[in-house]
């Protein structure tokens, strides 16, 4: 059942598959991204007009919205117009080869094309389709629209995020539609491997307020388990102290003691040894109780010294802690510590600098084969594949 549209060749973990995006915007593009990364032969269905994030600009390179550029690499794009007869019926065929189809539309909205899970398993048994949405496909849900920062706001993470009396604020990047895309990818891939034993496909539905839910994680238990409803404390963290940024002489330093010995370490490296034995610091429970009491003496220890003095000292003694970096630095530093960070996609005039799939392997490694594809860039070669021409 395996088929592939002619190109270059992968030798990727899912070299052989072929993935049907009917996805776009952000959630599901990650998601079939990584796939393709891996040696999935991705076939990205736009509509005429393209994906929605080709005008989400700026920032632009060359013309063309970075967004777009981050998460569409690796495909081949052809535009189908789904009310068009002609089209329609290629959309169907590439959805009856398919062995992954991902799409995000609202819950139904490929029904009235025949493109739902159901009408599409009947000729493709096998294939694992995935439907990432919003908010599921219950009723009270299925009609809300699908954004991240709708999810980001009614799933409380905004309730969370920012000083403790000003005002809410959402995250500086679209962190449910990133989980959505990781928690469709991992449903896409169990599926193929249960079909591995069974010959059949499955549904995988994803929607982002589960993923927010889910990825919430400490802050949801604290309702469901704990009966504690949590609050903005700014940079603070609920449970745990040290684990913010504190001034030094020239700026702030994160650190982050997350056990009493990394607490003992930090005591001493700081030249305050007495604070491990106080017993209002002596666990971390004490610590987080009188967070009040052992900050000010913490600060003043810390802004004897510059920021990089202090991290240099700090890590060397084993305790974790970090810069607040922008976000080009971030880049730099992970280029510093070896972690080759950016990749270029396409040779000459059409390569691209992406951010490297961080996933690594030993014996089969991601491959970078195509820049992210123009609108329809791909079409008449794969209109040709699925009509059955040479």
């Amino acid at each position: 059942m395996t088929q592939s549209t002619p190109g270059t060749a992968s030798t990727g973990p899912l070299a052989g598959l072929l993935v049907a995006d009917f996805s776009r915007i952000l959630a599901g593009p990650y998601a079939t991204m990584l796939l393709a990364d891996l040696g999935a032969e991705v076939v990205k269905v736009e509509g005429p007009r393209g994906d929605d994030t080709r005008t989400w600009q700026p920032p632009v390179r060359e013309g063309v919205s970075t967004y777009y550029l981050g998460v569409n690499r690796n495909k081949r794009s052809v535009a189908l117009d789904l009310t068009d007869p002609d089209d329609l019926a290629l959309a169907r065929e590439l959805a009856r080869r398919a062995d992954v189809l991902i799409e995000n539309f609202r819950p139904g909205g490929l029904a009235r094309f025949g493109l739902d899970h159901d009408t599409v398993a009947v000729d493709n048994p096998g294939v694992v389709y995935a439907s990432i949405t919003g908010f599921g496909g219950q009723p009270g849900g299925a009609e809300l629209p699908g954004y991240d920062l709708i999810v980001q706001a009614i799933s409380g993470l905004m309730s969370l995020t920012g000083d403790p009396g000003g005002d809410p604020y959402r995250a500086g990047v679209a962190v449910f539609d990133v989980m959505a895309g990781l928690h469709a990818t991992i449903g896409v891939l169990s599926a193929l491997n249960r079909r591995h034993e069974t010959g059949r496909g499955q549904r995988v539905e994803v929607n982002l307020l589960a993923s927010a839910m889910s990825g919430l994680v400490n802050q949801t238990s604290a309702v469901v388990a704990g009966g504690v409803v949590p609050f903005r404390m700014g940079n603070s963290h609920p449970s745990l102290f040290p684990y913010e940024p504190l001034p030094c002489a020239d700026g702030e330093l994160v650190i982050t003691a997350g056990n009493d010995g990394q607490f003992r370490k930090l005591c001493e490296v700081l030249g305050v040894p007495e604070l491990v034995d106080d017993p209002r610091f002596v666990h971390n429970e004490d610590r987080t109780v009188n967070r009040n009491a052992l900050r000010p003496l913490l600060v003043e220890r810390l802004r004897t010294r510059s920021k990089s003095d202090w991290f240099h000292a700090i890590i060397g003694a084993g305790v974790p802690c970090g810069p607040i970096n922008t976000v080009d630095q971030g880049v730099a530093f992970a280029e510093e510590i070896g972690l080759e960070p950016v990749v270029v996609v396409g040779e000459g005039d059409a390569a691209v600098p992406s951010v490297r799939n961080p996933i690594r392997f030993s014996d089969t490694p991601p491959d970078y084969r195509l820049p992210p594809p123009a609108l329809d860039e791909h079409g008449d070669e794969i209109r040709r594949w699925l009509r059955g021409e040479r």
